[in-house]
């Protein structure tokens, strides 16, 4: 089960005060000018509509539509009660959420039209010019205290976020840098191996192969002890050569290195122990594992990640599931054309589930 977050939380509380605000109406502590039923309706016509305006998963049209939904039922809501009481919470409930919809300036847009239908509201009460302007003037003031703290935790929202997939870029660009260089200095010191001392000992074994032909058994006894070694000698560096073009990576260090102490997702990568990837698939399954990271950050609005990397015969295959929202109808954006291009290219191939989360499966030919 998917563990609620800071936003998820958020919005349950807006309900509570929601529900709190209106609750003397609700209850029938306060008189309404229209038939208190419809009232009830607007009321949860509002709530609807506040929490279509905040789900990130809608389209823009829907939560546009939302936002004007919960901005026309909290005027009437507010105008329609007898005395408005802590209604006017509800206007600062639609300023702050309509930072989540639109751009700023719409956001003041809103701010302006709520005081003045309070200010209305307000009018009609009859309550005296001067209560009635600090009150006007006190709700119209946390409302623009609530819409730019809204503002100022969504901006930092998004800052985090970007630091969190710079942060993902430059680990795998590092690992991915490292390697390389690991592997050229194998690749130098199995030439120098193979050009000086497999060359000596070739020679070695040549002149004592000539020498063995030569009269004295003893000389010959020794050339031919000396023969074995050389021979022995030269498979142990045909060995050590072919051991350090063949070497393979630690690939779940690598990995685990690039997704430690990321802010607001807890990624957990499993490698199996014979999982024997390839320099090419090895630079493939690092990119893959940063394309899905930072897709998870971006888009996913997820606690966790889990990444297994296993064998299937000849195969090594990449599994990533997340506790996000997911996608019914996933689009692939350049990151994930560009991951299902590089595993194509390698004779591998992507599949992608956003059913449940969001769950990529990649499968690469181990070499």
């Amino acid at each position: 089960m998917r563990r609620l977050g800071l936003q998820e939380w958020s919005g349950l509380a807006m309900l509570v005060v929601s529900v709190v605000v209106g609750g003397p109406v609700l209850v029938g502590a306060i008189e309404t000018t229209i038939p208190r039923p419809w009232w009830i309706a607007l009321f949860a016509v509002l709530l609807g509509a506040v929490f279509l305006a905040i789900d990130a998963d809608r389209p823009r049209w829907v939560r546009h539509a939302g936002l004007a939904a919960a901005v026309g039922s909290a005027w009437a809501v507010v105008a329609s009660a007898a005395q408005p009481g802590l209604l006017p919470i509800l206007l600062v409930v639609v300023a702050a959420v309509s930072v989540y919809v639109v751009p700023p300036w719409a956001g003041f847009v809103v701010v302006a039209l709520n005081t003045a239908v309070l200010a209305a509201v307000t009018g009609r009460t009859g309550d005296g010019a001067l209560p009635a302007f600090l009150g006007v003037g006190f709700y119209a003031l946390i409302q623009v205290a609530t819409l730019l703290s809204s503002l100022a935790a969504l901006r930092e929202q998004r800052m985090r976020r970007s630091l969190a997939e710079a942060h993902v870029e430059l680990r795998a660009a590092s690992a991915l840098l490292s390697e390389s260089a690991r592997t050229a200095e194998r690749l130098r010191i199995s030439r120098d191996l193979h050009d000086l001392i497999g060359h000596q000992l070739t020679v070695l074994t040549l002149e004592l192969e000539a020498a063995r032909h030569l009269d004295g058994e003893r000389a010959r006894e020794h050339v031919e002890r000396a023969n074995r070694v050389a021979r022995e000698l030269l498979g142990d560096v045909r060995e050590t050569v072919g051991r350090l073009r063949t070497e393979s990576s630690d690939l779940a260090g690598i990995l685990r290195g690039i997704v430690r102490d990321l802010p607001g997702l807890e990624v957990s990568i499993e490698v199996a122990p014979d999982v024997r990837p390839g320099e090419e698939q090895t630079a493939a399954l690092v990119r893959a594992v940063q394309e899905i990271v930072t897709n998870t950050i971006r888009h996913a609005d997820a606690r966790e990640l889990w990444i297994d990397i296993a064998t299937e015969g000849d195969v090594v295959r990449l599994t990533a599931t997340d506790d996000g929202r997911g996608a019914t109808a996933p689009v692939l954006g350049n990151g994930l054309r560009g991951l299902v291009e590089r595993f194509e290219a390698l004779d591998g191939e992507v599949s992608i589930d956003g059913r449940d989360g969001f769950r990529v499966t990649a499968r690469v030919p181990a070499t």
